[in-house]
């Protein structure tokens, strides 16, 4: 018996099987990011941060204790009812299609951990960097964390099995029609389960043509979490300021 999902972001991150294969990211790496991030750009005490694919909302609820008012929002209904046991008075999820305008306005909107490129449909691509601009107020930045895809393709591992509490995840990747694909299959209880992450391959010079298209600004470019500057051929992330 086999489980194959098809719209992979729609039901993969709703598994609990997701969350399993991805227990060890170094969240506090994602900390260091957030610090630099928020102190960078510089935002105002009790400033309204809107994060866009929150998933369980982990880092919505560190950038709060930071001190921001922030807003937790993510397609998928079963990371937002996890996220919501966490809200109060400067805290709240809801579920919401990022590429779809948010009906308020911010001091910034952060789109991180490449939680862009997923869409079947690839004019909700820059259908999401408009609703990111349509969310910023006067002096707020947007911010797209990527993969520098260069990179990722240059070291693409093909094949690997990665063990977490009892299941052997069987990993495939690859590159096709400008998507980074990524086949997982593992079988739990005599069941197997087969599930694709498909990721569109953007360079910075896509997404500066969905920028101008869109009508916004890119301000900076790092490729790190340091906030170092960006390299095509060696740095792993891609890390765009814009407004």
């Amino acid at each position: 018996m086999t489980k194959l999902k098809k719209e992979w972001y729609a039901s993969w991150f709703d598994t609990p099987y997701y969350h399993i294969l991805y227990k060890d990211r170094d969240y506090s790496e994602a900390q260091v990011f957030m610090d630099n991030l928020t102190n960078y750009l510089n935002i105002p005490q009790k400033g309204k941060i809107l994060d866009l694919a929150c998933g369980k909302g982990r880092h919505s609820i560190y950038l709060n204790s930071l001190g921001y008012d922030v807003t937790g929002v993510d397609l998928s209904e079963q990371s937002i009812k996890h996220a919501s046991q966490f809200e109060n008075e400067f805290l709240k999820f809801k579920v919401h299609d990022m590429s779809k305008p948010y009906p308020e306005q911010f001091d910034a909107v952060f789109n991180l951990f490449t939680s862009f490129g997923y869409f079947e449909d690839e004019s909700c691509n820059l259908e999401t960097i408009k609703s990111i601009k349509t969310a910023l107020n006067e002096f707020g930045f947007g911010v797209i964390d990527f993969m520098n895809a260069e990179y990722v393709i240059d070291n693409l591992v093909a094949e690997d099995v990665k063990h977490v509490e009892g299941i052997d995840f069987y990993q495939k990747r690859s590159v096709k029609d400008g998507y980074i694909v990524k086949d997982i299959a593992f079988e739990i209880d005599g069941v197997s389960h087969k599930y694709q992450e498909r990721v569109k391959a953007f360079t910075l010079k896509d997404f500066e043509d969905m920028f101008a298209q869109a009508g916004v600004y890119l301000l900076d470019v790092f490729g790190d979490y340091k906030l170092r500057k960006f390299y095509p051929n060696s740095s792993e992330r891609l890390i765009m300021i814009f407004k």
